[in-house]
């Protein structure tokens, strides 16, 4: 009876587990942050389409207070038409279809950027619960060696020393548990805002990979997201730079009326202007579109070169977490763990426990190392591939 009331229970514990590829999946579809940009691109569209449209047409009535039985009294109503020069509203839409391009390349930067957020709350949150299992073994060896010690052992003022510094670092311990759980408790929450989802346990396990390479990682840097944005708003620049340039020449305004006169024949009248660009403004605003895509382009190159010093930032990090790993688990560990064997066994004789603990606790802060270069090592990964586009 005992297996049907456990695997119904053990089923539903792991209903409540979510994979770190779920969690992004879910984030990207459902993230409100993301929303907002998705908007602004819904009203973007209209904008383009806005942009290639002639102005509203003019209605205008005038009507003279000359005696009805002359030939000047009249009654006149005009409409006026602006019609803009040769391709000045293909121009005008190239820039709005280009604003449309930058938004689409945010909202990829957005999602990146929160793939890399999400990845690094993960990161933590897996990093802190290894901490956590690691204390809780430890509290448990602390209390089954002090258990140990009492039985073998008469307590004379010497030794019920070493039961009383083992007693006060098995608190140390559970006050560090306690604040891991604290912890915990508040990267699960940041990770349920960034998801969009409540998340109660997530299911991730992680380790080494091979040791980095720089060349590597260095590929595919084209997908990076804020050279892309800045590619777009060189193209909005250089479609302004366009525009400005077509409104050095003139616009044409159509004009066609109709007069009515009570005494004398009705008439139609039509008329033409132009709009005269003399005084340097429009060549002035030209100017000025192509000094600011100057200061585009230098700031493009500015970008690559900080996200080439950026990847190589995060790969010595990688890269030193990557040799402490090994140092730990190749060198310390071993000798420690050596160490540990005997003070462990030595308990059952009766020496020192202060020992004993002095062990213990080496061994426990080299563990905790371990784990910080794992996720330190994962974490600049992660910022890696943000650096690289990479929404995965």
């Amino acid at each position: 009876m005992k297996i049907f009331f456990v695997v119904p229970l053990l089923i539903g514990t792991l209903s409540w587990s979510m994979t770190l590829d779920d969690l992004i999946n879910t984030a990207l579809s459902k993230s409100p942050s993301l929303e907002v940009i998705n908007a602004r691109l819904k009203a973007n569209k209209q904008n383009i389409a806005i942009s290639n449209q002639f102005d509203n047409p003019e209605l205008l009535f005038t009507k003279n207070t000359i005696d009805a039985a002359q030939p000047m009294s009249q009654s006149v109503i005009t409409v006026k038409q602006k019609i803009p020069y040769y391709s000045k509203r293909e121009k005008r839409e190239d820039v709005a279809v280009a604003e449309d391009k930058i938004l689409q390349e945010k909202l990829q930067a957005a999602r990146v950027a929160l793939v890399a957020r999400i990845k690094n709350e993960a990161y933590t949150i897996w990093e802190l619960r290894e901490l956590e299992n690691i204390i809780d073994e430890y509290i448990t060896l602390t209390k089954q060696n002090i258990n140990l010690y009492e039985s073998y052992t008469s307590v004379s003022d010497n030794q019920h020393m070493g039961i009383m510094k083992a007693e006060l670092s098995l608190s140390d311990l559970k006050v560090q548990k306690t604040a891991l759980d604290a912890k915990i408790s508040t990267a699960y929450a940041r990770l349920s805002y960034l998801g969009a989802v409540k998340v109660d346990n997530l299911d991730i396990d992680l380790y080494l990979d091979k040791k980095p390479n720089l060349a590597a990682l260095k590929a595919s840097l084209g997908s990076n997201p804020d050279i892309l944005i800045q590619e777009r708003e060189i193209g909005r620049q250089n479609a302004k730079v366009q525009l400005a340039d077509i409104n050095n020449y003139p616009d044409v305004t159509l004009l066609a009326g109709y007069a009515y006169r009570e005494k004398h024949d009705n008439y139609f009248n039509f008329g033409l202007g132009l709009s005269l660009p003399m005084y340097g403004t429009e060549d002035a605003k030209e100017q000025q579109e192509r000094a600011l895509l100057l200061a585009k382009k230098s700031q493009k190159n500015d970008t690559v070169l900080a996200i080439g010093s950026q990847i190589e930032i995060y790969y010595a990090q990688m890269l030193a977490s990557y040799k402490i790993y090994h140092i730990i688990h190749d060198e310390a560990l071993p000798q420690v763990a050596h160490m540990f064997e005997l003070s462990s066994s030595s308990i059952s004789i009766g020496s020192d426990l202060f020992k004993y603990i002095d062990v213990l606790f080496q061994k426990l802060d080299l563990e905790k190392k371990s784990i910080n270069a794992v996720a330190n090592y994962k974490r600049s990964e992660a910022q890696i591939a943000a650096l690289k586009g990479e929404t995965k």
